[in-house]
């Protein structure tokens, strides 16, 4: 398509050309001082008086001369040759000529135009094979992004929360700044580096980091730019990748999302010949193709360690791989430290406080945080970032923006507010619960209510019980509508769905029923398709245990809270009084000692019926679970 646009141009440019010669030729060789052209009638009442002197007759136009010496110009109509005998009688002087064809270089236009023009055409296209040839051959080029002498200017002191990866690629760094302190006592340097963790753990940072710490050029690349449709492109441009990194040697060779063209092979059906299978054929040549004098470190980043080809992963190519963890408590306080640096923060605002009150947040999650709370607080007007716009930027992230145009019905209102105190509720009886942080039946994202639970500290493992206990919690809902309100509804169905999931990976998975042991049933993906590895007697047994641990946790949490139905009944009046508790305030409305107040603003809410919003996928861990939010 940019070929025949750049054609189009090329004969749009020659034939203006062409047409100003016209316009020129036609101004230079018009008469400046043009004859005056007079009408018939004249003309003839002028013979008729003998004041015509000489006239030339060139076909229908007659060109004279009077008398008095003065030129006119006039025609003459089809059929009318009176006036030629008038003016013989007249005297006056007649000379014919034969009519005017069309100027000389109108001729020569017309005549060798398609000449001209096919020869233009010939031209254009030689000139556009040539550059598309030269194109062609930049096509099998690699795409990386070369930086140079616009290193990176990220260092170490950029990157927070993973203190321990730094260290582990310090080594890396001190390699490329004094490489012979390593190859005189024999050691070889890894000549790739895999970075694995969750989406926004930092990896992409810190390879930059790494560069800019040891101040070498840095070649950056994303595995979905190797791929084409075509077969070879791009094994062509993987060479041509590590031929430029060579040229630069010291440096740094990027590849982030390598599992786009790392993948197993041999996982698909296109056979050998696929163009992906190609690209990583020629990865693996490259990797242990070079000796590690050349001073080319190779790093890659990718969120799906266990896709990548075993070839790809063996000593050689990437003889290490880091894990880079979702960072805790220690690591979000430096990473808020980080991005709050250059931002005007109000005396009240604790990051410490924020950093404990958000487990499972990665260092992207945090940083959006940061800039949500700046445009909350430039959105107010107030001269620093608060506190307050902390908070509301964490619920904002959290749970959702607060859909404050939706209006509840008085009967939905209440329905959601026992609802939501019977989520915090029994996570407060609960010993083994995690802490409740704040509950609203303010409708945020797709919940009409939230309650959100914080974890005194950060967990890794799960006990049996306290994953009994949180099945209890996601109940508690349920139950607080059924035993106060003598009904139940819809607002449950996301609650109903999360304590199937987990009690269902208890059962299969971890081991924790006493009938069928520890045994692990995954499904597994062949051609794509899920497939449960498991017999028809097994699958029986595990929907039976998974009903009885639903049923008795079920049974347990409505013993809990019809013992307790003071306690709620004072936390849901609290909730329609105050719309949102936060947790020191739970616990006076808990107690009945929760001052009354004439609430926080009109009602708001939404349709009957509607889901939580699902977990953000930072807050889930290693084992799936998050303990943020309960509808």
């Amino acid at each position: 398509m940019d070929k025949f646009k750049a054609i189009g141009k090329s004969l749009a440019l020659w034939l203006a050309i062409a047409l100003m010669i016209i316009l020129a030729f036609n101004f230079f060789n018009s008469n400046n001082f043009k004859t005056p052209t007079e009408p018939f009638s004249t003309f003839v009442q002028q013979v008729q008086k003998g004041e015509v002197k000489k006239v030339v007759i060139q076909g229908q136009k007659v060109i004279g001369l009077t008398k008095d010496g003065k030129p006119f110009e006039t025609y003459l109509p089809p059929g009318y040759n009176e006036i030629v005998k008038e003016m013989s009688k007249k005297g006056v002087e007649i000379e014919v000529k034969p009519e005017e064809g069309s100027p000389w270089y109108i001729t020569v236009l017309v005549s060798w135009l398609p000449m001209i023009f096919l020869i233009l055409l010939w031209f254009s296209m030689m000139r556009q094979m040539s550059a598309g040839s030269s194109k062609a051959l930049s096509f099998a080029k690699s795409r990386a992004k070369v930086f140079i002498d616009n290193k990176p200017k990220v260092t170490f002191k950029d990157v927070a929360g993973i203190d321990e990866v730094k260290e582990e690629v310090s080594e890396i760094v001190d390699f490329l700044k004094n490489p012979k302190k390593y190859q005189q006592l024999g050691g070889r340097i890894p000549k790739g580096v895999l970075l694995a963790g969750p989406p926004g753990t930092g990896k992409t940072l810190l390879a930059k980091a790494i560069a800019g710490e040891a101040n070498v050029p840095f070649l950056s690349v994303s595995g979905s730019e190797f791929v084409e449709m075509f077969v070879g492109v791009g094994a062509s441009r993987v060479r041509d990748l590590f031929d430029q990194a060579k040229k630069h040697a010291p440096c740094i060779v990027f590849i982030d999302e390598i599992d786009a063209v790392g993948r197993k092979r041999g996982a698909g059906i296109s056979g050998g010949h696929d163009e992906r299978e190609q690209t990583l054929n020629q990865l693996l040549v490259e990797m242990d193709g070079f000796e590690s004098s050349d001073g080319i470190i190779v790093i890659a980043a990718t969120n799906r360690p266990d896709i990548l080809d075993p070839a790809l992963l063996r000593p050689g190519r990437f003889d290490r791989q880091i894990f880079v963890p979702l960072p805790d408590v220690k690591g979000r306080l430096e990473i808020l430290k980080i991005h709050t640096r250059n931002k005007p923060l109000a005396d009240d605002v604790d990051l410490e406080v924020i950093a404990r009150s958000t487990p499972g947040f990665s260092g992207a999650d945090l940083a959006n945080i940061v800039n949500e709370a700046a445009l909350i607080a430039a959105r107010k007007n107030h001269g620093k970032i608060t506190m307050e716009d902390f908070e509301e930027a964490k619920d904002k992230v959290t749970m959702g923006i607060e859909r404050k145009s939706m209006v509840l019905s008085e009967q939905e209102k209440i329905t959601t507010a026992y609802h939501e105190a019977g989520h915090a509720l029994v996570a407060k009886l609960l010993p083994n619960a995690d802490k409740v942080h704040k509950v609203t039946i303010i409708p945020r994202g797709k919940a009409l209510g939230v309650t959100q639970q914080l974890p005194e500290e950060d967990r890794y493992t799960y006990t049996k019980e306290y994953l009994l206990d949180r099945l209890a919690v996601l109940f508690g809902g349920r139950v607080a509508e059924e035993l106060a309100l003598g009904t139940i509804s819809t607002g449950a169905g996301n609650d109903i769905e999360r304590a199937t999931e987990l009690a269902r990976r208890m059962v299969a998975e971890w081991g924790m029923s006493e009938k069928i042991g520890p045994i692990s049933v995954k499904i597994r993906e062949q051609l794509g398709e899920p497939v449960e590895i498991v017999s028809e007697e097994m699958r029986r047994l595990i929907d039976k245990e998974v009903k009885r641990i639903i049923t008795e946790t079920y049974n347990r949490t409505k013993e809990l809270l019809s013992q307790n139905m003071d306690k709620l009944e004072n936390l849901a009046r609290a909730l329609l009084e105050r719309e949102t508790l936060t947790g020191e305030e739970i616990d006076l409305a808990i107690k009945g000692e929760l001052t009354k107040s004439s609430g926080n603003g009109p009602d708001k809410g939404g349709s009957e019926g509607k889901k939580e919003e699902k977990e953000r996928k930072g807050d889930v861990d290693d084992f799936g679970l998050s303990p943020q939010l309960e509808a």
